[in-house]
């Protein structure tokens, strides 16, 4: 805003209420505005308000990214999704390269335990979408699981599959 100053600091290490995840480390770009700290989502071009959700957030999307292989351009951040009139968000979305939904990712923060009750979210989410793959992560724990369409079952792999490993169910 004209006239108005922005206070920015930048940290290149662990912000101290931030807690260290079970993800490689990147280089995290944080600033602090009018007293509250932000967090650069290179999805979304732009600073978003740092939360604990927000932070794994962050942290899984640079390793899809740079560790998995995962395309950039076919991620989105916080998508939208509606039923009738009830507005649901995706917290991670990837894309195939016909741009139909093939993962869904949904995040908590690191204290939070990821229970029956988090799957049932992102199932929730799946009942719209129909993708490939989903999964769910605190930071310090990660799901991931194959929908078979079929045979009307999934399954849990025992890591999150590099881009190029990921194979369509339909």
């Amino acid at each position: 805003m004209v006239g108005q100053k922005e206070f920015q600091i930048f940290w290149l290490t662990l912000p101290t209420d931030m807690r260290e995840l079970n993800l490689p480390p990147y280089e995290i770009k944080v600033k602090e505005v009018n007293g509250r700290r932000q967090i650069f989502d290179f999805l979304r071009r732009r600073y978003v308000a740092l939360t604990p959700e927000e932070w794994v957030r962050q942290h899984f999307v640079h390793f899809l990214v740079e560790h998995k292989g995962y395309p950039k351009g076919l991620l989105g951040n916080e998508i939208e999704l509606r039923v009738g009139e009830k507005k649901l968000r995706c917290d991670t979305l990837l894309y195939n390269k016909e741009l139909q939904p093939q993962m869904i990712i949904e995040y908590k923060a690191p204290d939070i335990e990821l229970t029956q009750r988090v799957f049932d979210q992102i199932s929730v989410y799946n009942m719209l979408l129909h993708v490939d793959y989903l999964i769910i992560s605190n930071g310090m724990q990660h799901y991931c699981c194959r929908m078979d369409y079929e045979k009307r079952l999934y399954e849990f792999l025992r890591e999150i599959p590099d881009y190029g490993a990921l194979i369509p169910c339909r």
